[in-house]
């Protein structure tokens, strides 16, 4: 869907950290990250997953890919994920905060269980990881790369602790970026919009007029791809990027461009 215009070299000899880094959009984000050079770290809850992803890597790049367990929500696993990165790559030039959950339901609807579990992941694997990681992305004048979402900057239907998670990791994004800017740290994130992800997929498998609703809403008229994602993240992370700070980039197809009034292919 995407053609890359990225020189393969663009991030050689760099380190890159993934969250989520085990299917969708943190796969598609470690792979465009190893395909412009970068030596990248995957971290997932799901070891055996991640592990799987850096199998099915092609062989050229495959060396340049290191799976690692991560559970984003406990702060100590956070801490041992950075130090693994200092013990074995001895750098980090970007964090790339992608771990989410997106359980349905309204605020009646959730519970305090499911609340703390969407906060934990959502939000606090932001903050541990970006806390752990700030000294040594302070070492190389590196750069954090937030998944926020549409979902941040105007609420979904029924899904009242994704939308609270995520708006609060825009504002984390903006205060990141004023805190350490004057230490050569960029603090940018993504907002997604609708992505073809295994997730959506098996949305749009058990309710077939799903995407004719997306194709109709969006305006360019159909759901984004994870590369068209990824790619978004490796220019924010990237020296052509390098006087954007605290910016939250819409990748939705026009989304949040529309104020909500219906035109003619919504009436009726």
């Amino acid at each position: 869907m995407t053609a890359r215009v990225w020189n393969e070299t663009l991030f050689e000899g760099r380190v890159v950290a993934v969250s989520g880094a085990a299917s969708g959009i943190g796969a598609a984000i470690s792979r465009a990250f190893l395909d412009v050079g970068a030596s990248v770290v995957g971290g997932d809850i799901d070891e055996k997953a991640v592990q799987s992803y850096a199998d099915s890597l092609p062989e050229a790049i495959r060396p340049r890919f290191r799976a690692a367990r991560l559970d984003v929500s406990s702060s100590a696993s956070a801490n041992d994920f950075i130090a693994g990165i200092r013990t074995h790559e001895k750098r980090l030039d970007v964090l790339v905060n992608n771990a989410g959950v997106a359980p349905v339901g309204s605020v009646t609807d959730t519970t305090d269980e499911t609340w703390r579990h969407v906060m934990a992941v959502d939000l606090d694997g932001a903050f541990f990881l970006a806390r752990a990681a700030l000294p040594v992305l302070i070492e190389a004048a590196g750069s954090i790369v937030n998944t926020a979402s549409v979902s941040g900057i105007g609420a979904d239907f029924n899904y009242a602790a994704y939308n609270a998670a995520k708006g609060a990791i825009v504002n984390l994004t903006r205060s990141l970026a004023i805190d350490y800017g004057k230490k050569s740290v960029r603090v940018n994130a993504i907002a997604p919009g609708p992505v073809r992800t295994p997730l959506l997929e098996r949305n749009l498998d058990a309710l077939p007029t799903l995407e004719r609703a997306f194709a109709r809403f969006i305006p360019l008229g159909r759901i984004a791809e994870p590369a068209e994602v990824a790619d978004a993240v490796v220019f924010l992370a990237s020296p052509a990027a390098s006087f954007i700070t605290g910016a939250i980039v819409p990748i939705d197809g026009g989304v949040t461009a529309w104020n909500g009034q219906p035109n003619g292919d919504f009436v009726d």
